[in-house]
């Protein structure tokens, strides 16, 4: 079905990729260290969602499209950052904010959340389409290949969110006084803040 070669070689250059900082570990520190592990579990949820939606729209000829449109590729690196300042504007918007109902805002729209993330992450999608056939062997079927180095991807991105997700959520407890909870949110929420610039002035160029 695959060269264990390849899914090897292809799986250590996905975990050097997702160990790099970025939008996903950001959000899932700030979303976890004050919401809690069951808000960011459904926000990694929501998140391996949308990378199979990336991996899927990819194969479907997303990214190719973006090559012979720059103007496709930039917009959606422009709405991916706009989003990230939003969801530090939120953050730091409810720093300190420890009602019940703060508390136990809806898992559903943490996973919607980090879907959104995802879906508007053109990285991703050139890294499918860009990174990934370099790990497909000419020897053996083209599509399963394909299916099986996409869901490891998948599958290595979700286990690194969930170490993180509850390394965060372990932490709660002591950011549960007001003052700690505004801090690490405003802190978190500046990260979010130095990502999104990041993406803006790679964007720029």
């Amino acid at each position: 079905m695959i060269d264990p070669t390849l899914l090897l070689g292809f799986a250590i250059t996905a975990l050097i990729i997702e160990l790099t900082p970025g939008p996903n570990m950001a959000w899932l520190a700030l979303l976890s260290a004050t919401d809690g592990r069951k808000a960011g579990l459904a926000a990694t949820g929501g998140i391996a969602a949308g990378l199979l939606l990336i991996a899927a729209v990819s194969a479907l000829g997303l990214a190719a499209l973006m090559e012979r449109v720059p103007a496709v590729y930039e917009t959606l690196r422009w709405a991916g950052a706009l989003f990230l300042l939003y969801l530090a504007w939120e953050g730091w918007r409810e720093a300190g904010e420890s009602s019940p109902a703060s508390a136990k805002s809806g898992t559903a729209r943490h996973a919607w959340r980090g879907f959104m993330i995802n879906a508007l992450n053109p990285k991703a999608a050139f890294f499918y389409v860009t990174v990934l056939p370099e790990f497909v062997s000419p020897a053996m079927p083209a599509a399963p290949q394909t299916i099986t180095l996409a869901l490891t991807s998948v599958a290595i991105a979700t286990l690194i969110h969930l170490t993180l997700v509850m390394m965060a959520g372990s932490i709660q407890a002591f950011i549960a006084d007001e003052a700690r909870n505004r801090l690490t949110r405003r802190i978190l929420s500046l990260a979010l803040v130095a990502v999104a610039v990041w993406l803006f002035i790679s964007a720029a160029r």
